[in-house]
């Protein structure tokens, strides 16, 4: 984002704001409900597994708060964090492409690392969901205001 220089430092906090909440605002737009995110999971199974990971339930939680997302091999369950919702696609796909590989491998050995290669953007994918680890970990800044 760009910011003119002759903005103080309050009005460039308030414009950050502004403009994350309009983000966050497209993005609810195209959250996905539980019957959409487990056609996807399919989808990803089929591109990624060759259709092997095979869920029986995929659906968003709201009780994940330190988890992107959890599987439960023997049930087939899979759930992901509700935290997740708005983020990009590509990040949404790389933690059901990891909790599809737990249905087919239940640890995270050197197996489960190689088969999550097939998806291409899992790298940046991480590094998306470590950036914003390290973002709230990041102390409130004094004098901002929460709207």
């Amino acid at each position: 984002m760009l910011i003119p220089a002759r903005m103080s430092e309050a009005e460039e906090q308030r414009w950050v704001r502004v403009m994350l909440d309009k983000l966050a605002a497209q993005e609810s737009r195209r959250t996905l409900g539980d019957a959409e995110l487990a056609e996807r999971a399919r989808r990803l199974s089929e591109q990624y597994f060759d259709g092997r990971a095979r869920p029986r339930s995929v659906r968003w939680v709201t009780n994940q708060n330190t988890r992107w997302g959890s599987c439960t091999p023997s049930d087939g369950s899979i759930r992901l964090s509700h935290r997740l919702q708005g983020m990009p696609e590509y990040v949404v796909d790389y933690v059901l492409c990891h909790e599809l590989a737990h249905l087919l491998v239940p640890g995270h050995g050197p197996r489960f690392w190689r088969l999550l290669e097939a998806y291409p953007r899992t790298e940046r994918a991480r590094g998306y969901l470590e950036g914003v680890v390290a973002a709230e970990r990041l102390p409130h800044v004094p004098g901002a205001r929460d709207e």
